[in-house]
């Protein structure tokens, strides 16, 4: 393995696919948190609290400023959690090319760690819950990803028994949605009600799946493309003569 060009397809896809994630979220996610904020805003002034219209449209300035490098620094994070997951399983995953190969990684690392835990927990936009739960509500969030891509890993490490003892292979992903099957009924739905207008919630989670879903496609087809053109895993053969 060319451990500098490993790093490089690793950070440089994570990088590219999270800052197009960012300029996106910009367009398409950020009204929907435009909206909810306004909501917030109106309830807070009706309550009587004193609001600082400057302070505020400083904080949502640098706050959308810093939405694009948080989709940077997001895609570095996860794109070396997927290198490492393309290096160890491309070769049994199926797939004619790397791009399709990597693809696939990326979509069941999709399934995993975004659709499994947004299942059972989906987003809301900002100002919209209990602030006073917000802890435990991400506390819920983190364990049923915490089981989701735990639950994962070790299928995948007992997959290469499973099919050396040519058992049938669906086996894993049966494991898999039995485990998160059990543990959806197991752990406590959110506490917390919709208290924000129903259009502005599916709205905002319609979108933010899009998204999510469009960096984690957009992940596969750059890194499948740039492993392709620079062939990390081959290594120099010297021939004697």
């Amino acid at each position: 393995m060319k451990t500098i060009a490993f790093i490089v397809i690793t950070l440089l896809a994570g990088a590219i696919a999270g800052t197009i994630l960012g300029v996106v979220n910009q367009l398409a996610v950020e009204p929907y948190i435009e909206h909810a904020i306004e909501l917030e805003m109106q309830n807070t002034a009706q309550s009587g609290q004193v609001i600082n219209p400057a302070e505020f449209a400083a904080y949502r300035f640098w706050q959308k400023g810093g939405e694009i490098a948080a989709g940077t620094i997001l895609g570095l994070s996860i794109g070396s959690l997927y290198g490492i997951v393309f290096a160890y399983t491309r070769g049994m995953v199926p797939g004619s090319n790397n791009k399709k190969k990597a693809l696939i990684v990326a979509g069941i690392m999709w399934l995993v760690l975004f659709l499994m835990p947004a299942l059972k927990y989906p987003a809301n936009p900002p100002a919209v819950g209990n602030p006073e739960t917000i802890y435990y509500r991400q506390s819920l969030y983190i364990a049923f990803l915490a089981i989701s891509g735990f639950s994962a890993l070790g299928l995948a490490f007992l997959y290469p028994k499973v099919t050396s003892l040519n058992t049938n292979k669906a086996i894993i992903p049966s494991a898999y949605a039995a485990i998160m099957a059990g543990a959806y009924l197991a752990m406590p739905a959110n506490p917390d009600s919709i208290n924000a207008p129903i259009d502005l919630v599916i709205g905002f989670r319609i979108t933010s799946t899009i998204t999510i879903s469009m960096f984690w496609g957009l992940l596969g087809i750059i890194f499948g493309t740039f492993w392709d053109k620079l062939n990390p895993d081959e290594t120099t053969r010297i021939s004697v003569r």
